[in-house]
């Protein structure tokens, strides 16, 4: 919401001294977010004038059009002589009242003007358009054209209001009395402590028999609904200057008369409003759903499908408007033209104005599936004074007839749904328990009542709620009401007391470990937003009926792209390696730990918990019951080269190999034993693709998967050819392995290192054989590495072979030669029996 103000002084007499920054800052107090403070008029400087075209000479020989004119600007150029002026616009003629800067001026960007030959003329001054005094688009993008009735020589910067300060401010979605000035006015009145001239204080005739017939079929949606007639407008009537440039300080354009008052209405009083052209419409205007498929053309020409829960105005040819979105191409005001051979002037004379009061869920459901936000839905959406209606209706009565030359009819419609004042039942010490400290019964009653509510009671206060604030609806509301007026800045600031001797849980001394071990082996860590949509699962090639695929989706996502929870973190990091890659960074490896969510079976309904006390523990269990499974997961990407060339070598590019030594890296700092092994799943290649294995209460559980992604996969999701990626659950892998992380025991003995090469199948995954090895080789094993894979004629077709280097210690004695061959030989025998080793050169 933009707020002029000079606009604003006319509802609150701010101190004469208070800038805009001034006023902002007490606004931010009272808890409105006002953005910035836009100096309208920086830096212009005058001579800025009304003038008057006397001739215009048509120049020859250029490329564009170029014109030539002498302008009367009265005594303003210090002679009283016309001022001649090279222009090309053409939106002007002769005797036109126009806006001239004359040298000496400077314009807003710090543009100086001075006499300057150009065109084969000497131009002295310049003849202004809208854009070139940062007033914004009036329409017409050309010269600006004054009323007749100004006279020449007249100061333009104080006629055209182009010094000003304008805030800009963002209303949240409880603030919807704020989208209008009478709102905003009434914020700064109460934080200024002065009274408000409330702009909807105006006399309102009684509605009667003979209006205009309006029914209501659906009270449910429009619970009030206000008709009024305004007859013998002018067709030619333009809207004043005053007018049109509060509306473009606002942020709006100028249409016409009849459009521009509703606008201006609509920001002042926060009303949405719509004029119809009466002789457009046939018979009584009706308020109904929509029938399912029915069509309507709105204003912007697009014809619409409408759905059976929209919300439409009508008359006897069917819907002539969108309730609370935009109103209907067939009953458009016409606008004005005139007669090329008489002169006369043709347009909308009488005018039906609607001010209704929507539901808001309908409005806001109807301008999120058609796609349609306007001014008036954005209103709706948030609330309006139901109140406000009539008095809306007959302040752009009052303006028709005061600036178009219009008669308003002494009929007045007003249909109502039976309704009454909401109320609200709180303790006077409830606010201070919700802030923490002492304010009083008398300052709780002061605080609301200068919100608008009225107030009865002694130690329990019954609140009547004002109607401009549907946003209030419990005692907490109410509560914070207090707080903010009373003041952020006051609320005590009191520190956690943590309990001695405690730190953090073993869960989250994992979390930091694997980061720190991420980090250490050269992957920097990126956070993502946890949204994805749903397209993302037919790009990583899982399958129908994966469990990744079960999402939870929210109710308000932020992008209707991305509407559901992640599953996996791999659609964040892969994006985050996609635009780094594309901005010129190749070679990267990149981690992230974070939550997934799991859809359940049954979704649970959450509780609403009180915020003036603990919740109980039955009301958190109820609340942790609805909410989806959130495991925690780990997950890497990597793309490039992951060892540098340089003087110390030709470097490596980063392979699947990486991807499995991460898991491992994560196993170790869990205190866990990690089984790899091949494996096939969704995005990897199933040639290189490892599953990684725990065994949790004696079986063995999948917890992730690791190696090169499948190339249609990095294909469909624009990645560096031969990306890698690991994801791995880090609650199972914690679950895994002990509570307690144990050091590893150093033995003062020396190692005896065997090396045996085996040969196998080529079928056969190498981490059978390594498992084998290990169990053959009994308690005297202290590691065991594969450090070479051969194929080739010499192992004989379909065979590979397999070197492993072995490391045998003894905790209290040397290990002798018998020992550790021993040891070693009963190894590859357990080999040969289990997966068909045969020892190389035997």
């Amino acid at each position: 919401m933009r707020v002029p103000l000079s606009w604003l002084r006319e509802y609150v007499d701010l101190p004469a001294g208070e800038t805009g920054r001034d006023v902002a800052a007490k606004l931010v107090d009272a808890g409105l977010e006002v953005e910035t403070v836009e100096q309208l008029g920086g830096g212009l400087k005058g001579p800025l004038v009304v003038g008057q075209v006397l001739t215009i000479e048509e120049l020859e020989g250029f490329r564009k059009p170029i014109r030539f004119c002498t302008v009367d600007v009265g005594q303003a150029n210090g002679t009283g002589e016309p001022q001649e002026i090279v222009c090309g616009a053409r939106n002007f003629a002769v005797g036109d009242k126009v806006v001239v800067v004359l040298p000496g001026a400077v314009l807003p960007g710090d543009f100086a003007i001075a006499s300057r030959k150009t065109y084969g003329r000497t131009s002295h001054g310049m003849i202004c358009s809208g854009d070139e005094l940062g007033m914004g688009d009036d329409g017409t993008h050309g010269i600006i054209v004054l009323p007749p009735e100004h006279e020449v020589g007249t100061d333009a910067i104080e006629l055209l209001q182009l010094v000003d300060e304008v805030l800009d401010i963002d209303i949240t979605p409880d603030r919807g009395y704020c989208m209008s000035m009478r709102g905003v006015a009434r914020e700064a009145a109460t934080a200024y402590g002065l009274p408000l001239r409330d702009p909807a204080l105006l006399y309102v005739p009684a509605p009667n028999s003979y209006g205009y017939p309006v029914k209501v079929d659906d009270p449910a949606g429009c619970d009030r609904f206000t008709a009024r007639t305004v007859t013998g407008l002018d067709p030619d009537a333009r809207s004043p200057i005053w007018l049109t440039r509060r509306l473009q300080k606002a942020g709006m354009r100028p249409i016409s008369l009849a459009v521009d008052i509703t606008n201006y209405v609509m920001l002042e009083l926060g009303q949405p409003l719509h004029a119809y052209d009466r002789s457009s419409v046939e018979g009584t205007i009706g308020v109904r759903r929509a029938e399912q498929g029915e069509k309507f053309t709105t204003l912007d020409g697009v014809k619409r499908t409408l759905d059976a829960e929209d919300l439409v105005i009508t008359d006897n040819s069917g819907p002539i408007g969108l309730a609370g979105v935009m109103g209907g191409a067939n009953t458009e005001i016409a606008d004005s033209v005139t007669d090329a051979e008489t002169g006369q002037v043709t347009g909308t004379t009488d005018v039906v104005i609607e001010a209704a009061h929507f539901d808001s869920v309908s409005i806001s459901r109807t301008a999120r599936r058609l796609k349609l936000s306007s001014e008036a839905s954005k209103r709706f959406e948030r609330g309006v004074d139901p109140q406000a209606a009539a008095a809306a209706a007959q302040r752009t009565v009052d303006l028709l007839v005061l600036l178009a030359g219009g008669t308003a009819e002494a009929g007045v419609t007003e249909v109502l749904a039976p309704g009454a004042p909401r109320t609200i039942a709180m303790p006077a010490d409830h606010p201070d328990r919700v802030a923490g400290m002492e304010y009083g019964r008398e300052t709780v009653v002061r605080r609301l009542q200068e919100i608008g509510c009225d107030v009865y009671g002694q130690d329990e206060l019954v609140v009547t709620v004002p109607s401009w604030r549907p946003d209030l609806a419990a005692p907490n509301d109410l509560a914070e009401e207090v707080i903010r007026l009373e003041g952020y800045g006051n609320l005590p600031s009191t520190l956690p007391q943590v309990p001695s001797g405690r730190g953090l849980t073993a869960r989250q001394q994992l979390h930091r470990r694997v980061g720190r071990a991420l980090a250490g082996s050269g992957y920097v860590e990126a956070l993502s937003y946890p949204f994805i949509g749903e397209g993302v699962f037919d790009q990583l090639q899982l399958p129908a009926h994966d469990v990744a695929r079960q999402v939870v989706k929210l109710v308000n996502p932020i992008s209707d792209e991305e509407p559901a929870l992640r599953t996996t973190l791999l659609p964040g990091l892969l994006g985050a390696l996609r635009r780094n890659d594309s901005r010129g960074s190749h070679d990267l490896a990149l981690f992230e730990t974070g939550s997934v969510f799991r859809a359940a079976a049954q979704p649970g309904v959450a509780v609403r918990l009180p915020v003036d006390r603990r919740p109980t523990d039955e009301e958190i269990a109820t609340l942790n019951a609805a909410l989806p499974a959130q495991p925690r997961y780990a997950a890497v990407v990597l793309a490039g080269a992951r060892e540098q060339a340089g003087w110390w070598g030709k470097g490596r590019p980063a392979d699947w190999a990486d991807a499995v030594q991460a898991a491992r890296a994560l196993a170790v700092e869990a205190g866990t034993e990690l089984v790899v092994r091949q494996g096939q799943y969704g995005p990897w290649h199933p040639g290189r693709c490892a599953e990684l294995v725990v065994t949790l209460g004696g079986v063995e559980q999948v917890i992730g998967h690791a190696g090169e992604l499948h190339p249609r996969v990095v294909k469909a999701m624009g990645l560096p050819a031969r990306t890698s990626a690991m994801e791995i659950d880090l609650d199972r892998l914690a679950a895994a392995g002990g509570e307690a992380l144990q050091a590893p025991r150093i033995s003062s003995f020396p190692v005896a290192t065997q090396d045996v090469a085996l040969i196998v199948d080529a079928s056969v995954p190498a981490s059978s054989v390594e498992a084998a090895l290990r169990k053959g080789a009994g308690e005297l094993l202290e590691s065991l590495r594969l450090f070479d894979v051969f194929t080739g004629e010499q192992v004989g077709e379909g065979k590979k072979s397999l070197a492993y280097a072995l490391r045998f210690r003894a905790a209290d004695r040397t290990l002798t030669a018998e020992e550790s061959t021993a040891a070693r030989d009963a190894a590859v025998a357990l080999a040969g029996e289990r997966t068909g080793a045969v020892l190389r050169g035997a």
